[in-house]
């Protein structure tokens, strides 16, 4: 397909024959027919999708860095941004170690909050918390005579289990 001017400034759409007969035929254009050009377009969609996966990675990490100070993050966030792909690949270079030692920590410390979590609910679900606790408070039982000795001392076994 190509537009030709008219004389009169007026654009019109032309086509060559074999085109307008693959068109016609296949409800396809050029672009699509050839298996190579699909290849090497999905190719460069992947480096794209890639590099711009890496560069959005380097900009979280600056800003998640307890460490670098505010004008360190402001010179890394300059440098990002107006030369994203040469700047992606210094900073991999100057602060790839440091990156994953960072994601590592972060993600040991969520993992520490999950199961303190974990263990808070799990506790809290009317059984007491340890062993102790649930010796005293069948005690306490005992004491008010909501039991017997033989119930507190089932309990407590229960408890040392």
């Amino acid at each position: 397909m190509r537009l030709t001017p008219r004389p009169s400034t007026t654009l019109v759409l032309t086509t060559t024959v074999a085109s307008s007969w693959l068109f016609e035929r296949t409800g396809m254009d050029n672009i699509t027919t050839n298996f190579w050009d699909v290849l090497l377009w999905s190719f460069w969609f992947f480096i794209w999708f890639a590099a711009i996966f890496v560069w959005v990675r380097c900009i979280f990490d600056v800003f998640r860095d307890r460490d670098l100070s505010g004008w360190g993050k402001a010179g890394w966030a300059i440098l990002l941004i107006l030369v994203p792909w040469l700047g992606a690949l210094i900073y991999l270079i100057v602060r790839g170690r440091s990156m994953s030692d960072r994601q590592m920590r972060e993600m040991a410390q969520v993992q520490q909050q999950q199961e303190e979590y974990i263990r808070s609910v799990a506790s809290g679900s009317g059984a007491a918390p340890n062993a102790a606790d649930q010796i005293a408070s069948a005690k306490s039982l005992l004491d008010s005579g909501t039991i017997t000795p033989e119930e507190f001392e089932a309990l407590k076994t229960k408890a040392l289990a």
